[in-house]
């Protein structure tokens, strides 16, 4: 990542030198492997390291926002004891690990705060079916800004926000590459929300209410474009190890074909589309975050970026 004004950058001994917490990590190796997304490479190691300072520094972010609530209540003499949940984005490029990190976000923080209800909302589930898609053309334009039915999306957030006891998402299925119909899922009093996707930090023309709005705290998952290629060219290959097995699944005519033109086809898709989007929509929303995290080969991460201001 080139240097910015706006961060300070810290190596990964730095940054794990700010919260040392002795004892055992909240979760096991086991559950850290079920959680990680197919070729993501994650350790222990990385959640004492990279995540537990990160959730530390989330938890101060919190009780300044609780105490901004509560002095704004007073302000107004209608304070009621009850703040609006706290909502952290993760954004980043397409086979980064945002999900992985989402996910184990989300497992840290309900174990650490455990009277607290942590929710993970990805914004896949506010693309538009894959039948509206192809209708308006935009089939190959999946995950650009267009394909997402943002006034859904800002609405939900907006709910969540004002403290809505029960909120409803739609479900998005990675094996079907579509939205599941007539599904969703419910979010019942949350405290804590993690919204996740390749566009939570993106500034859409047409809306005078932004998704960033709504964030308390923000990553970004980072990466050289070279290095996401080849995670995404490695994940394309392990859902193909599996699709096989499920017609149903999307991935299951590229599985029972020939590998050499799958891949072909997965190398145009990430030049056309995703690498596309990555250079045009994603990667300006950068410096919108709160943290960066930055990774080389392996998925190692080698240093952090923390926003001055």
């Amino acid at each position: 990542m080139e240097n910015s004004k706006k961060y300070y950058r810290f190596s990964r001994d730095e940054w794990k030198s700010f919260y040392r917490k002795n004892g055992t990590p909240p979760l096991t190796d086991k559950e850290l492997q079920q959680i990680k997304s197919f070729n993501d490479n994650i350790s222990l190691q990385d959640v004492q390291d990279i995540y537990i300072p990160l959730t530390h520094l989330i938890h101060i972010y919190m009780k300044e926002y609780e105490s901004l609530q509560l002095s704004k209540g007073l302000f107004m003499q209608s304070y009621t004891g009850e703040s609006s949940p706290f909502i952290i984005g993760v954004a980043g490029s397409v086979a980064v690990g945002k999900s992985t990190a989402a996910r184990l976000l989300q497992m840290i923080i309900a174990r650490t705060f455990r009277r607290r209800n942590v929710y993970l909302v990805t914004t896949d589930g506010f693309l538009y079916p894959n039948q509206v898609l192809e209708e308006q053309g935009l089939m190959n334009r999946k995950g650009f800004p267009e394909s997402y039915d943002m006034e859904k999306l800002i609405n939900f957030l907006d709910e969540v926000k004002s403290g809505k006891e029960k909120v409803d998402m739609p479900v998005y299925s990675h094996e079907i590459y579509d939205i599941v119909p007539d599904t969703t899922e419910t979010l019942v009093d949350p405290d804590i929300v993690i919204v996740e996707g390749i566009n939570v930090l993106q500034l859409p023309s047409n809306q005078q209410i932004y998704m960033s709005d709504f964030f308390d705290f923000s990553i970004y998952i980072d990466a050289e474009p070279e290095q996401a290629e080849e995670w995404y060219l490695e994940r394309f290959e392990a859902l193909l190890d599996t699709a096989f097995q499920d017609k149903d699944n999307f991935y299951y005519s590229y599985a029972t074909g020939p590998r050499e033109e799958a891949l072909n086809m997965a190398k145009r898709v990430w030049k056309n589309v995703n690498l596309k989007n990555l250079e045009e929509f994603i990667l300006p929303t950068r410096n919108n975050a709160d943290v960066i995290i930055h990774k080389t080969t392996n998925h190692r991460i080698d240093d952090i970026y923390l926003t001055k201001y």
